[in-house]
């Protein structure tokens, strides 16, 4: 197959539409989050993630899970961790089971951050696609994302 071969033409156009969709409605949460909560959209989507934790069997979640919940390395979701703890937004405390496993959980504070910024986030994401759809080129995906039906956190 060469390089002008109309499948990797079509398959290159594919994903060059879904990284601009991408960023289009990354940059549309991210200013939304930042002027209404001082969140960027990292953070929002960490405490998202961790919100939806609960006690129990398979409540909580390894790093390496939230990592790829966040699309984050590990390393980078430790510091974005260590950054909400310093606001006061996050906790971690020893797994009571295991002392080597360390849990990450919301604060009252974070709890109540999220809350403020979800309905934020969901009119900034719908005001995202409704923009993106206006592009012939985007439109398709646009409907994809409005009728995906995937869980918020993919465990690995």
């Amino acid at each position: 197959m060469t390089a002008t071969a109309p499948a990797l033409t079509a398959l290159a156009q594919g994903w060059c539409a879904l990284s601009l969709l991408h960023g289009k409605i990354e940059s549309h949460l991210e200013r939304a989050l930042q002027a209404g909560h001082g969140l960027s959209v990292r953070e929002y989507s960490l405490l998202d993630v961790l919100g939806r934790q609960h006690d129990g069997e398979g409540g909580h979640l390894q790093m390496k899970q939230v990592a790829d919940s966040v699309v984050l390395s590990q390393s980078a979701t430790t510091r974005l961790v260590t950054r909400l703890e310093d606001r006061g937004l996050l906790e971690r405390y020893l797994c009571p089971t295991d002392r080597r496993g360390i849990y990450t959980d919301v604060t009252e504070a974070g709890l109540k951050l999220l809350g403020e910024a979800r309905p934020t986030n969901e009119a900034a994401l719908r005001a995202a696609l409704q923009e993106a759809a206006e592009d012939p080129r985007l439109e398709p995906l646009v409907r994809t994302v409005e009728t995906a039906r995937t869980p918020a956190v993919i465990a690995a």
